[in-house]
């Protein structure tokens, strides 16, 4: 189960380290024969070094797919040390009896040489002397053993250190830097797949919220229009009917684009258009109604019922039926981005219908959908609304 955790990308990291590894006794040899034309490529050269780095290789898969998930899969820091020391003093055993074969000739050369050390002692004593016949009393000691024999010293075999040899702790520090390098490797795959877990999770949240946003937009939007059709009804029988028709558009719209991530502008401006057409049906007038979208825009896209908010917002609290209103709607496209403005007169008495969720809403979605990428600024004067608009087009 562990082994299914580690990504294939941390697999083939250690496969290329391992290959490196293995590969480095051979291009040795390789190096060593072309510039020198009397060696031979020996492999038994390469079998010996491949044997040590195997000893390596077999404690460093006990170590990754054993040890080292404890502390990084399942937390388990005192089993992950108890364990982690068992096989470093497994290790530090199997390194002593397996001790390398110079070392040993080390150890005979030493023994060699003082051995030659106290033969020449020896000489320098009995420099001087005449040895013509054999010392007084030694002659009923020819034939016995040697440790019968006067002066005689038994020497006994000396044996290599169990621990302590230079090659030991190398190699005890290797190991131990190797384990370090596997958690340090393990832990920065874990820490970018679970990175990636979480974008996952926060882009499916960003959708959901998106998507109970768009739902909101949609009977907030009908629920304005359909008041307005009730209101043309007894005020102009032939105006609710091409109101209804505008309706179907927008409805049309709303039903095979408002569920998409974008919108081409043309069809977005096309829905403005048709919005405004219908809102002018129903006043008089005393309401002046400006609006200047570009008919030529370039082949961007932007999220679906984004702006009609703001003039949703301009007709709901900005018209007064006794006094001069006005709307002024503008959107241009520079330098890759949308420069929308929809300014209006504030009606004496504002509509105060509750339950308004449209700015709360579009604020929302473009925080979700450009976080700081865009530019909203809103100027609430006394008597004029102001609303700012920058955004990126994709």
């Amino acid at each position: 189960m562990w082994m299914q955790k580690q990504s294939k990308y941390e697999n083939t990291a250690y496969a290329a380290l391992w290959g490196l590894l293995f590969a480095a006794p051979l291009l040795s040899l390789y190096v060593r024969t072309s510039n020198d034309s009397n060696l031979e490529f020996n492999w038994q050269e390469a079998f010996i070094v491949w044997q040590h780095i195997a000893v390596y290789l077999l404690f460093f898969l006990v170590h990754n797919f054993i040890l080292a998930p404890l502390l990084i899969y399942r937390h388990k820091r005192w089993l992950y040390g108890m364990l982690t020391l068992c096989m470093i003093g497994l290790f530090t055993f199997y390194q002593c009896q397996q001790r390398p074969d110079d070392l040993r000739r080390k150890h005979r050369m030493e023994r060699m040489e003082r051995m030659k050390q106290r033969m020449e002692e020896r000489r320098e004593r009995m420099d001087g002397r005449e040895r013509m016949e054999d010392p007084e009393g030694m002659d009923e000691y020819r034939g016995e053993r040697p440790e019968r024999r006067p002066g005689f010293r038994r020497h006994h075999r000396e044996r290599p250190p169990m621990f302590g040899g230079e090659r030991d702790i190398i190699a005890i520090v290797i190991l131990i830097l190797m384990c370090g390098m596997n958690l340090g490797v393990k832990l920065y795959f874990k820490t970018r797949d679970d990175q990636k877990k979480l974008l996952r999770l926060e882009k499916e949240n960003l959708e959901q919220q998106l998507e109970y946003l768009k739902y909101q937009i949609n009977p907030h939007f009908f629920m304005n229009t359909l008041n307005n059709i009730h209101a043309l009804v007894d005020i102009d029988a032939e105006k609710a009917k091409s109101t209804i028709l505008e309706l179907s558009k927008m409805m049309r719209f709303i039903l095979y684009e408002g569920d998409k991530k974008g919108v081409p502008l043309t069809r977005e401006f096309d829905f403005i258009r048709n919005y405004v057409t219908l809102m002018r049906l129903r006043y008089t007038d005393k309401v002046h109604i400006n609006m200047e979208l570009p008919i030529q825009v370039p082949d961007k896209q932007i999220p679906p019922l984004m702006l009609i908010t703001f003039i949703e917002n301009a007709f709901k609290h900005g018209i007064s039926y006794q006094h001069e209103s006005f709307i002024d709607i503008k959107a241009e496209v520079k330098d890759n981005q949308l420069q929308f403005t929809c300014r209006n007169s504030k009606a004496e008495k504002p509509n105060e219908e509750k339950g308004g969720i449209g700015l709360t809403n579009v604020r929302q979605r473009l925080h979700l959908l450009y976080d700081n990428r865009y530019k909203l600024h809103i100027q609430d004067e006394t008597d004029i609304y102001n609303v700012q608009l920058t955004i990126p087009l994709t």
